[in-house]
């Protein structure tokens, strides 16, 4: 049986499935991050396990990445992440990630701002369900977008 390299190409899809399945290949992503911050790489850790390839990119002035991203200083956090035309801030986990790239929505990204205890690169124990933000141009905390 010859199998020609489209029918190979589907084959791989399948077998990886989910929101991301479409993609033959890791979805390449940049993550920006204090050079000092030791629980961003436990993050791209995390995202590099579940389909992504992170590229880390260590600088020393994060908060000028936040403002050229548009991203309101009330959704800062931890790190910055370009993917796919949407910057995702902080320890989000893959589950509020599929769903942004799924969905698509008209907004710059989403975000968990601060460094919450008990999501991913930040272990321990979760006190409840977390808020992941929509990032809207010119606001703030415009809505939750989903809980993790």
């Amino acid at each position: 049986m010859t199998i020609n390299r489209r029918e190979n190409q589907c084959r791989g899809r399948k077998k990886q499935g989910g929101a991301l399945g479409a993609l033959a290949q890791p979805m390449r992503v940049t993550l920006y991050k204090d050079p000092n911050c030791p629980c961003c790489e436990g993050h791209a850790d995390y995202l590099n396990k579940n389909g992504f390839s992170v590229d880390i990119i260590p600088t020393v002035d994060l908060l000028a990445k936040f403002r050229e991203a548009q991203v309101p200083s009330e959704l800062n956090g931890c790190h910055l992440i370009m993917m796919d035309g949407y910057a995702v801030i902080g320890h989000v986990p893959v589950e509020a990630i599929r769903k942004l790239l799924t969905e698509r929505p008209k907004i710059i990204g989403i975000s968990i701002p601060g460094m919450p205890v008990g999501l991913p690169g930040m272990e321990g124990p979760r006190s409840g369900p977390i808020a992941v933000y929509e990032i809207v141009p010119g606001a703030g905390r415009s809505r939750v977008y989903m809980n993790v």
